[in-house]
């Protein structure tokens, strides 16, 4: 008799257990919210994005016969940013241009592009190799999420090798610090 009430108790609990791990269906929810917070703000503001703004890439209106990537009235045939010392973040005012040759290459996958990053004369070898490999990868990086295949863009650093300004001062140097966007055949 005990053992028939120990059995009967101990499927009770078992009920319980498994009555207790049942669960009830889940609401569906929409995306979460994107919101940019800072320290000390009291209500949190969405985060706004720019669409892009629509590049020609005919080579204007008079249909160019040297191309987009080559006609001077052409964003696409400007092909060098530039960076403050010790810098290889791409400014505001180079984004339209590369947001210009991330549209290029959207619209033309057989198009492939070379970034070489470059530095000025000042610092070691090993120190401007790595700066120019990282202004490299940030203007690839940057091309690749405005919508360039990962595929299509390579990067190299050229480090102070192939200086745009032979001179020794600040105004070369300047011209010194940048990336270079060359397209196949170019390079």
């Amino acid at each position: 008799m005990r053992s028939l009430s120990i059995a009967i108790f101990a499927a009770a609990a078992a009920a319980l257990v498994l009555a207790a791990c049942g669960t009830s269906p889940r609401q569906s929810q929409g995306p979460a919210a994107v919101e940019e917070r800072k320290p000390g703000a009291e209500s949190p503001k969405p985060v706004e994005s720019s669409p892009v703004r629509p590049v020609d890439v005919t080579g204007g209106p008079s249909g160019s016969a040297l191309g987009p990537l080559k006609d001077p009235a052409s964003p696409l045939s400007k092909r060098s940013i530039y960076y403050d010392l010790d810098k290889f973040d791409v400014k505001d005012e180079y984004r339209p241009l590369v947001e210009a040759h991330a549209k290029y290459l959207r619209e033309n996958p057989a198009a492939r592009m070379l970034v070489q990053g470059n530095t000025d004369e000042r610092g070691s070898r090993e120190y401007n190799v790595s700066l120019g490999q990282r202004r490299a990868d940030g203007l690839k990086k940057m091309l690749v999420l405005l919508g360039a295949r990962e595929s299509q863009v390579e990067s190299a650093s050229l480090g102070e090798e192939k200086p745009q300004d032979p001179g020794h001062d600040e105004a070369a140097w300047a011209k010194n610090r940048r990336s270079d966007m060359l397209y196949n055949g170019e390079y």
